[in-house]
């Protein structure tokens, strides 16, 4: 499903809704959630309205997508501290219902075993709501990766740590990052892409009516039999 919105407002009330009806049909239900400026909006609405209609998300397991590799978790900017500013804290998550990466970790490869092994024993993702990046990438699934990996550490494309340094505030180290694989969000139950702006608009046509690729990793999901795209108005003014 692509759906248009006309705004930024409304792409996000959309995307609060979708979270609230999962958890309020499955009180237990696996959430992986993006950090970035996109689903900010999306998380705001989700804590009020789970607090006017009072959702009980107590029992929410929560998966990490990704995170700079060498970045403490309480350091603004990283992924983890997005979340727990925006869900973690305000809907009370208590730590052993959350499954994030340590990327301070000195054994990496033990930590992508971790994030796979609690996806496994949870039962794999409900839901999965991702951006995009300017250059395709979903979590840190940069173009030409392997589609088969499950999590898995990655040297950063040249255009993620770029536009990464918008999240700090001042220069950070970005080089190295460590993601959920695609084989691990393809097998999602559910899929939500959130874009929006002008500056997503080329690569939100590329990955939507371009040919499925690898080299866009977000045409990849265009293969998931339940995914939901949403775009506001300047996302989507490419598309034919």
């Amino acid at each position: 499903m692509i759906a248009k919105f006309t705004n930024y407002q409304e792409l996000s009330a959309f995307g609060a809704d979708k979270i609230i009806q999962l958890v309020q049909q499955k009180p237990d239900a696996v959430l992986c959630l993006a950090g970035g400026d996109t689903p900010a909006l999306t998380y705001d609405r989700v804590v009020a309205k789970a607090q006017e209609a009072g959702v009980d998300f107590s029992g929410v397991i929560f998966i990490g997508l990704d995170e700079w590799v060498g970045i403490q978790p309480a350091t603004p900017g990283s992924c983890y501290h997005f979340l727990q500013q925006k869900i973690f804290g305000p809907l009370h998550i208590q730590k052993d219902k959350i499954y994030f990466f340590d990327a301070m970790a000195n054994d990496l490869k033990a930590e992508c075993n971790r994030i796979d092994l609690a996806i496994e024993q949870h039962g794999g993702l409900d839901l999965a709501l991702v951006g995009i990046g300017m250059n395709g990438h979903i979590g840190f699934n940069e173009p030409g990766v392997d589609a088969a990996l499950n999590a898995h550490v990655v040297e950063l494309d040249e255009v993620t740590t770029a536009v990464g340094q918008k999240y700090f505030t001042s220069g950070a180290a970005l080089a190295k990052g460590i993601t959920l694989g695609m084989t691990q969000i393809m097998s999602a139950r559910e899929v939500v892409l959130v874009a929006s702006g002008p500056k997503k608009a080329a690569i939100i046509r590329e990955a939507i009516q371009g040919r499925i690729t690898n080299t866009i990793p977000a045409s990849l999901l265009m293969a998931h039999p339940r995914v939901s795209i949403l775009l506001d108005a300047a996302a989507a003014a490419e598309l034919d």
